[in-house]
């Protein structure tokens, strides 16, 4: 089932996106599906904690992008979504290649969202699992 209620795409999601923390750290979109959006991040020199590994943070900035963005785009028109709650269990480090992250609802509803992220290292193994909790806004009044 289509959980979207906006036009989204990869090239509207990294459109949207520029000059941002995401772009930045060198955050790619890969996909739209019905209901799932993926995106990966290069571990490297820029994204890197001193141990070399992939920063925790990085990871959570991350998740909180796709969740964030299934969030908001599973709003109605006009209604904004932000972030009441994250977290995230570091499972395996990372230390090159690419890792990716994949959002799904848990829950939608009219006033919270809950979406969960799964990050994976270039060889497919789980890095890090996360949950964000978002609030949904009423359109302002003029």
């Amino acid at each position: 089932m289509r959980v979207w209620q906006k036009p989204i795409s990869v090239e509207l999601l990294t459109a949207v996106h520029e000059d941002t923390a995401v772009r930045h750290l060198g955050i790619e979109f890969l996909e739209v599906g019905d209901d799932f959006i993926s995106a990966r991040v290069p571990v490297n020199r820029h994204t890197r904690q001193p141990y070399g590994l992939l920063h925790g943070g990085v990871s959570v900035v991350l998740a909180e992008t796709l969740g964030s963005c299934g969030a908001a785009y599973s709003c109605p028109e006009g209604w904004r979504a932000v972030g009441l709650d994250i977290n995230a269990n570091h499972i395996k480090g990372a230390v090159d290649g690419w890792v990716t992250g994949t959002t799904r609802p848990v829950h939608i509803g009219r006033t919270t969202q809950v979406w969960h992220i799964d990050l994976r290292n270039s060889a497919g193994e789980l890095t890090c699992v996360s949950r964000i909790t978002m609030a949904v806004l009423a359109p302002r009044k003029p």
